[in-house]
C-alpha cells in the first residue's frame, strides 16, 4: 500500500469538515436557535491580544509621514496592476467608499469601522471587484506602519488622501477604527441564495422602494447602493431616482447629500467593462490556494489597464477623471445622452454629440480619446426634479458643491464610529455635526451619595426604576455606537413617544428624577441610571444580598437642538425580549429578536442569561405582564426564573397566542406563564446549560455578581468618555 495515499477513506481527518460544505453539529436541526452571532469577535480570533491598545499606539503614530507616503502612492503606477492614467486617486476613492458604504442605519451595521471589507463575504461581493488589488497596493504602507494604523483607519484614509491628491480640500479626517479579525458571518444582508439575484425578493412591491425589507439598504445582494444600470438591470432613470432616495436614506443621507456624493463619486476615476466578465476567475473568497486571496482575474485577455472588467460598464464620466473639478456636472447637464452597450454588454448612457476635447483619453494611451459615460443613477441626478435642482444650483457654485460633497464624504466614512470621544488625530473637525449626537460634558464632581438618598427617598418603586434606566441604555448599539444612556435622550423627541418606552409611566417617573438632577447638580442622564441601580441593590438586599452596584458619574443630558429626531426613529425598538415586549407579532421568532438586541449591546450569551433572569423576578415587564416572572417573591434578585424553569414538576403547554402556561403536572394547575423568549432558556440546549447553573444551589451569590456586571456594561455602553480617560 502507498504510504501516501490519502484518499477520502484514509484521509487521517474528518473529509470536508473544516470547509464552509462540512456539515456542523447544529445543521441537523437547522431551526435551532443559532449563538454565534453573540460571539462573533472572540477575544480568541484577534491575534493582537488582550493588552493591546489601539489609541496608545496611534499615539506613536507619524500621521504626517504617514499621509506623505499614501500621496506618493496616488501616482506610483505598479505594473501587477497599472494605474488608470497613472493615477491611483479613483481606486482608493472606491475602496474607501465601499467599506464605507455598506453602513446602513436601521441597525447600525455594516460600514467602514471595522476593517470588514477585508473578509467575506464583503470581499467578494460583485460590487466590490477589484478592491483587493486596492487592499494589496496598501499592503507596503500597513506592513510599515504596522500596529500604528488599523486597516479599517488606512482604508479610509486612502480616499481621503486620493480626493486631496485630486485637488479637493476635505472636511477632516479621524482615526480610532479598531480592526475586526473575522467575518461578520451572521449579519444578515438578505435571504437571497445568489448574487446579484433580481431585486424583488426584498420588496413587497419593487415600485415601492419603502416597502424594502428591513434593515436592508442596498436594492440587490452583493450591491453596495443601487444597480447602476437600473433596477433589476433595466434602465428608467426616474425609477431609480425612487431607489436611490430610498436607499440612501436608509444610509443616513438626505437628497443633498445623494447628490452630492453621486457627483463627487463620480468626478474621479472610472467604471470598467472593457471585456467579459464570464472570463474572469473566481472571487477572493471562492480562489484557488494559488491566487493567494486574488480575485477576478482575467483568465483569457491581459485583465490590467484598459482590459478590466469590474462593473461591466466602461468608461469615464468626466474629461478628466484624476481632478477635482465642475467636469461631472458639465458633462451631465450640457449634453443630451442616449441608451448604448458597453463591450461587456451593460446598459450605459452615452453623449449624442461631444466635442473630441471633451471626450476623456484612454487610460494607457492618451492619443486615443473615448466616449465619456454616465449610469442610470447619473441620469436620475439628471431627470428627478428634485435632484436636478440641486445639481443646477451646485453647478452654478462650484464652492457649494466643494463644501457639500467634502461634508458628506466625511460624515459617509465617519458614520459608524459614533461619538466624537472615539474620534482620534490632527485632523478632527472642532465642529460639533448632528449625525454625531452631541452630547455635552456632564458634571462628575457632585454628591453622588445625596443623590442616592434622595431617590430612595422618592417612592419610586424598584420595576419604575430599574425599567427606565433600561428603556435608556437599551439603545445602545455596538454597530455603530450609537444610543445610549450617555445624553438622555429618552426624555427628547422621538424616544419619549416610543410605545416600547410606557410613555405614561416613563413621563411619570421622569417628573420625579428630574428635579432631583436639577437640586443636586447632577444630570438627568446620571440620575436615571443611579435610580436603576439603586433598585437593583434594593432587589438583592430583599433577596438577602449586599451588594453595590458600580456608579460612572459623568454623563451630559442632550438637547432637542442636538438630536436628529429622524434617525433615532430608525432605533425604535420594536421588540425586545428582556422587558418581554413586542410592539406586533412578527414573521421572525421572539429569542431571535432578542438575540439581535444583545449582539447590539455588546451582550455575551452567558450575560443574557443573568440578565433575562434577574429582570424578570425583579417585575421589569412591559405593562407589568407577568409572563416569565416564575417567582412568588417579584421584586427580589433571586435564582428563582431558573429554578422554576429547570424544575421538572412542572410542564409547559401552549396556550395559543406565543403564550405558553407552566402547569403543575400532578394537580394540572397553571402557576405561570411564559414567551418564547422566556422558555428558550430551558429549551436551546446551550442556553440551558447556563440556566442549569444559576439554578444550583450553591450559584446564587454568583447569579448577583453576573446580573450586576452585565447591568453595569449596558449602563456604561457607549461611555466613551470613561475610554479617553
Amino acid at each position: 500500500m502507498d504510504g501516501n495515499d490519502l484518499s477520502p477513506g484514509k484521509c487521517p481527518v474528518m473529509h470536508g469538515g473544516n470547509t464552509a460544505s462540512g456539515a456542523s453539529v447544529t445543521g441537523w436541526w437547522p431551526a435551532a436557535l443559532n449563538l454565534n452571532i453573540l460571539h462573533q469577535h472572540d477575544s480568541k480570533t484577534n491575534p493582537l491580544g488582550p493588552d493591546f491598545d489601539y489609541r496608545e499606539e496611534l499615539k506613536k503614530l507619524d500621521v504626517e509621514a504617514l499621509k506623505a507616503d499614501l500621496r506618493a502612492l496616488m501616482t506610483d503606477s505598479q505594473d501587477w496592476w497599472p494605474a488608470d492614467w497613472g493615477s491611483y486617486v479613483g481606486m482608493f476613492a472606491r475602496v474607501a467608499w465601499h467599506a464605507a458604504g455598506s453602513y446602513r442605519l436601521a441597525d447600525g451595521r455594516g460600514g467602514g469601522g471595522t476593517g470588514n471589507q477585508r473578509f467575506a463575504p464583503l470581499n467578494s461581493w460583485p460590487d466590490n471587484t477589484n478592491t483587493d488589488k486596492g487592499r494589496r497596493l496598501l499592503w507596503p504602507i500597513k506592513k510599515k506602519y504596522g500596529n500604528r494604523i488599523s486597516w479599517a483607519d488606512l482604508i479610509i484614509l486612502s480616499g481621503t488622501i486620493a480626493y486631496e491628491v485630486a485637488g479637493l480640500k476635505t472636511f477632516g479626517f479621524a482615526f480610532g477604527r479598531e480592526d475586526i479579525w473575522h467575518p461578520e458571518q451572521d449579519i444578515y444582508w438578505g435571504a437571497e441564495k445568489e448574487w446579484l439575484a433580481p431585486s424583488d425578493g426584498r420588496y413587497d412591491s419593487v415600485d415601492s422602494p419603502e416597502t424594502m425589507e428591513n434593515p436592508l439598504a442596498a436594492v440587490q445582494m452583493g450591491l453596495i447602493y443601487v444597480n447602476p444600470e437600473g433596477v433589476n438591470g433595466n434602465p428608467d432613470p426616474l425609477r431609480t431616482a425612487a431607489h436611490m432616495r430610498e436607499t440612501f436614506a436608509r444610509m443616513a443621507m438626505n437628497d443633498e447629500e445623494t447628490v452630492a456624493l453621486t457627483i463627487g463619486g463620480h468626478t474621479i476615476g472610472k467604471s470598467h467593462g472593457n471585456g467579459n466578465a464570464a472570463d474572469l476567475s473566481a472571487a477572493p473568497e471562492g480562489g484557488e490556494v494559488e491566487a493567494q486571496g486574488l480575485g477576478w482575474m482575467n483568465t483569457k485577455g491581459r485583465g490590467i489597464g484598459r482590459d478590466q472588467v469590474v462593473s461591466g460598464i466602461e468608461g469615464a464620466w468626466t474629461t478628466n477623471p484624476t481632478k477635482w473639478d465642475d467636469g461631472y456636472l458639465k458633462m451631465l447637464l450640457e449634453h443630451e445622452w442616449e441608451l448604448r452597450k458597453s463591450p461587456a454588454g451593460a446598459h450605459q448612457w452615452e453623449p449624442v454629440e461631444i466635442a473630441d476635447e471633451d471626450r476623456p483619453v484612454d487610460v494607457e494611451d492618451p492619443s486615443i480619446r473615448l466616449n465619456p459615460i454616465m449610469t442610470d443613477a447619473d441620469m436620475a441626478i439628471k431627470m428627478d426634479p428634485v435632484y436636478r435642482e440641486i445639481a443646477e444650483r451646485f453647478y452654478r457654485d462650484p464652492s457649494a458643491l466643494d463644501d457639500a460633497f467634502a461634508r458628506a464624504w466625511f460624515k459617509l466614512t465617519h458614520r459608524d464610529m459614533g461619538p466624537k470621544d472615539r474620534y482620534f488625530g490632527p485632523d478632527v473637525p472642532q465642529e460639533d455635526l448632528i449625525w454625531q449626537d452631541p452630547v455635552p460634558a456632564g458634571n462628575r464632581d457632585y454628591d453622588v451619595a445625596a443623590v442616592k438618598a434622595r431617590i430612595a427617598q422618592s417612592g419610586l418603586s424598584v420595576s419604575d426604576m430599574v425599567a427606565t434606566a433600561w428603556d435608556s441604555a437599551r439603545t445602545y448599539r455596538g454597530s455603530d455606537m450609537r444610543g445610549g444612556a450617555n445624553g438622555a435622550r429618552i426624555r427628547l423627541a422621538p424616544q419619549k413617544d416610543w410605545q416600547a418606552n410606557e410613555p405614561e409611566r416613563l413621563a411619570r417617573v421622569l417628573s420625579v428624577l428630574e428635579p432631583i438632577a436639577a437640586e443636586t447638580g447632577a444630570s438627568i442622564a446620571d440620575v436615571i441610571v443611579l435610580a436603576g441601580n439603586l433598585g437593583i441593590e434594593q432587589a438583592a438586599q430583599a433577596a438577602g444580598h449586599d451588594i453595590s452596584v458600580p456608579f460612572a458619574p459623568g454623563r451630559g443630558d442632550a438637547t432637542d437642538a442636538q438630536t436628529d429626531a429622524a434617525s433615532f426613529d430608525a432605533m425604535e425598538p420594536l421588540a425586545d425580549g428582556y422587558r418581554n415586549f413586542a410592539k406586533q407579532d412578527y414573521a421572525v421568532a421572539p429569542e431571535e429578536l432578542l438575540l439581535d438586541r444583545t449582539q447590539l449591546l455588546g451582550l455575551t450569551a452567558p450575560e443574557m442569561t443573568a440578565l433575562i433572569g434577574g429582570m424578570r423576578v425583579i417585575g421589569t415587564n412591559y405593562g407589568d405582564s407577568a409572563h416569565g416572572v416564575f417567582t412568588e417573591r417579584k421584586g427580589q434578585l433571586t435564582t428563582d426564573f431558573f429554578v422554576t424553569l429547570t424544575d421538572m414538576r412542572y410542564s409547559w403547554v401552549p396556550a395559543g397566542g406565543g403564550i405558553y402556561e407552566i402547569r403543575d403536572r400532578n394537580t394540572g394547575e397553571t402557576r405561570f406563564t411564559a414567551t418564547r423568549a422566556d422558555l428558550v432558556f430551558g429549551s436551546n440546549s446551550i442556553l440551558r446549560a447556563y440556566a442549569e447553573l444559576y439554578a444550583q444551589d450553591d450559584n446564587e451569590r454568583k447569579f448577583v455578581e453576573d446580573f450586576v456586571a452585565a447591568w453595569t456594561k449596558v449602563m456604561n455602553a457607549g461611555r466613551f468618555d470613561l475610554d479617553a480617560d
